[in-house]
């Protein structure tokens, strides 16, 4: 799967670990690369309040696919 490339593996990762010690939960456009909050970790396919794609992953899910 393509990720847009302004998502990075170290903004990812830094999403997962702030959602460890806060109530904010950071998702990520995979098509225009926006960043969303309240995004469950395991969310895929949601719908992008920026460009209105269905292509917002939480960022524990987007980490599995970048790695996996």
């Amino acid at each position: 799967m393509q990720v847009h490339e302004d998502i990075t593996l170290d903004q990812v990762i830094a999403a997962v670990e702030f959602r460890n010690t806060s109530l904010s939960n950071i998702g990520f456009c995979i098509a225009c690369g926006a960043s969303c909050d309240g995004v469950e970790p395991d969310a895929h396919d949601y719908e992008c309040e920026v460009c209105g794609e269905n292509k917002v992953f939480g960022a524990e899910e987007l980490l599995v696919m970048m790695v996996g």
